[in-house]
């Protein structure tokens, strides 16, 4: 069966398991409701979140993943049936009172360790955001709005992606056959951000984010819903709700840090914006003004005319296998841990490419899975991203139930005289979503509920952006990067180059991230919001981004990650910046150092979301770092590296 469990041998299975998850839930919740308070409450507590994540976590991955529609159907419909018992759990009145009784009593409370107090609060936490303690009529209207909420976000998805049409007479007869034609329409997919032409990039952006009127009242509804729930369970702003544990805590302090940073960034960013007009001035003298859609196109050219890193150049050097023996490497000496491949039992996975690696340590042996799903095939979503398939958590039999993990990446497949070769952005993602997996793998944690990556948002990527930083390091590259026909070593000139032409317009790069983040913010902050989304839009655009609104276009409409991501988009811009930190005070001396490694599991890994993510920072750095701390941080990776600049001069 898929991962080794026994009914997933065909996709009837999931209906047996959700089952059975459900029997089991039934059981607990009746076990919880009669423990009288104290550690075991929470311990029940923990098993139950468990019986249900074993089922949806694994159902979530197949949903999307598995190449067979009867395995993806049967894995929705499992996630749908689990998620509809995790609502009725989180309303379950008398569920809620065993985990009240627990947390009003002081002198069990003070005696419990602080994993405990945090899981038991964190508990609480999922009660509360569902209204339970409101009343009836209160908590009934709490319910339907989660509902309402999740049909949105679904609504508001799947609308992102979705094409818009023109009349081709529209556009100039010689653009035409960059969109893809339909009768006498034209389809416009995205944004063609890479394409040559000015024309077509400018027709794709104002055709691709013309406003569509439903996705605008589902955006609208969206934001309005979030609002009324979060303020019928007691906070002010939609905003207040999502940030509370973690490491920002409060949308004060995002908007400080993205103030902050906005400002030390506006000199940089102008000076990109001056050298990407020059540039434009070349190509095209009757219209030099910078637009949107130039950006992301002119700051590539003058990437690559600055620096020449063509990716055919590096990527002989990135095969897979030299790869995979870096992170081996890499992980070995910082953390004492060995990745193994592992023979596959029949059934267990859902694609023959699929490989399933052992992590294990030196004197503590076996911690986990990870299962790489690393290449290309029909219908695979093309996303690089980290799932967790089982939780770790220690049970009530003493033993450890290790964590399971699935790595998909996008990777060509090898070919008859060459193995799978990785360009420069491959194998940055490789080792970022090993990031991942290293967290999920080392936060071993008592409970479930806080295990690995389960944690705030704005502490998840420090691990995995933390690993961009080695795999960018000419002294880790050095151990692994091999011409895969000579054995030849990566020259060195050639890796400086590649970091410094990163920086390359990197600062207009992360004005455009504050944008979006600021945006994000001002959208789930006070309601009603004083004007429409798109007057928001363009005000912002304005005044933080610095390139002009284009009039009818709403790029909000296009804004996937505000359903994954409402009111934390500015999360990966922390997490970075924490990551710049740790690097440099931890590990830019020497990326092998081993007690650096030890201080980096014990202090921010071990403990998933265990533990305060401000308290892990701290432990890590050995000192408490400010809002300017981390402006600092980012705006300082944006210098020029003067060696580098010596070699290449």
């Amino acid at each position: 069966g898929l991962f080794g469990v026994p009914e997933l041998s065909c996709p009837e299975g999931f209906r047996e398991a959700q089952d059975k998850a459900l029997q089991e839930s039934e059981q607990l919740v009746q076990k919880a409701c009669s423990t009288p308070p104290g550690p075991e409450t929470v311990m029940i507590f923990d098993q139950l979140s468990d019986a249900l994540c074993r089922v949806a976590d694994l159902a979530d991955f197949v949903k999307i993943a598995h190449p067979d529609f009867a395995f993806r159907e049967a894995a929705e419909e499992a996630c749908r049936n689990i998620g509809t018992m995790v609502e009725k759990l989180n309303t379950d009145v008398e569920l809620c009172q065993s985990l009240r009784r627990l947390l009003s009593d002081e002198v069990v409370m003070s005696s419990l360790d602080p994993e405990t107090r945090r899981v038991a609060e964190l508990f609480m936490f999922d009660f509360e955001i569902s209204g339970i303690h409101l009343d009836e009529e209160k908590r009934t209207k709490a319910v339907n709005l989660n509902v309402r909420i999740l049909d949105l976000c679904n609504e508001f998805l799947s609308g992102t992606h979705l094409p818009n049409k023109i009349d081709k007479h529209v556009l100039p007869e010689h653009i035409r056959y960059n969109f893809t034609a339909e009768g006498n329409y034209l389809q416009v997919a995205g944004l063609h951000a890479d394409c040559q032409d000015d024309l077509v990039r400018e027709a794709a952006y104002k055709i691709f984010l013309y406003p569509n009127a439903e996705q605008l009242s589902r955006l609208e509804e969206l934001l309005a819903s979030r609002n009324s729930l979060a303020q019928l369970v007691g906070y002010d702003t939609f905003a207040h709700r999502a940030l509370q544990g973690t490491m920002a805590k409060n949308p004060e302090t995002v908007t400080q840090f993205l103030e902050k940073l906005s400002d030390q960034l506006s000199k940089r960013t102008q000076k990109d914006f001056e050298m990407m007009t020059k540039m434009k001035m070349k190509v095209n003298p009757q219209n030099s003004k910078l637009m949107p859609w130039d950006h992301p196109y002119y700051s590539g050219v003058l990437r690559a005319e600055r620096y020449n890193i063509d990716p055919g150049l590096y990527c002989p050097f990135f095969s897979l296998g030299a790869c995979m023996e870096g992170l081996n490497s890499l992980f070995s000496q910082l953390l004492g841990i060995s990745l193994y491949a592992e023979q596959t039992q029949r059934g267990e996975v859902w694609s023959e490419d699929v490989r399933k690696l052992a992590v294990v340590h030196e004197t503590e042996g076996l911690l986990g899975y990870i299962y790489c799903d690393f290449f290309q095939r029909p219908d695979k979503p093309h996303q690089d991203c980290h799932f967790t398939v089982r939780g770790g958590r220690l049970r009530e039999n003493g033993e450890y139930q290790l964590p399971v993990v699935v790595l998909m990446l996008s990777l060509p497949h090898s070919t008859r005289g060459a193995p799978t070769l990785l360009s420069p952005g491959m194998m940055e993602n490789l080792f970022h979503e090993m990031g991942h997996a290293m967290h999920s793998m080392l936060g071993r944690t008592r409970y479930q509920h806080v295990t690995g990556t389960r944690c705030p948002t704005d502490f998840a990527e420090v691990p995995s952006i933390l690993m961009e930083y080695f795999a960018n390091d000419y002294r880790v590259v050095n151990q692994f990067a091999r011409h895969y026909k000579t054995g030849q070593p990566l020259p060195k000139n050639m890796v400086s180059r590649l970091c410094e032409s990163k920086k390359v317009c990197a600062a207009a790069d992360m004005q455009l991230q504050v944008f979006y983040a600021a945006l994000d913010q001002i959208y789930h902050g006070k309601h009603p919001l004083k004007k429409s989304t798109t007057e928001i839009l363009k005000e912002t655009q304005e005044k933080v981004y610095g390139l002009p609104y284009v009039p009818n276009t709403a790029w909000q409409l296009r804004f996937s990650h505000l359903v994954g991501y409402g009111a934390k988009y500015y999360s990966y811009l922390m997490s970075r910046a924490v990551a710049s930190m740790v690097w440099k005070q931890c590990f830019a001396q020497d990326p092998f150092n081993r007690a650096m490694g030890e201080r980096y599991r014990r202090e921010m890994l071990a403990h998933g979301g265990g533990k305060e993510p401000i308290l892990m920072v701290q432990g890590m750095l050995q000192k408490s770092p400010s809002v300017e701390d981390f402006v600092d941080a980012l705006v300082s990776d944006l210098d020029q590296d003067f060696e580098s600049f010596i070699m290449d001069s």
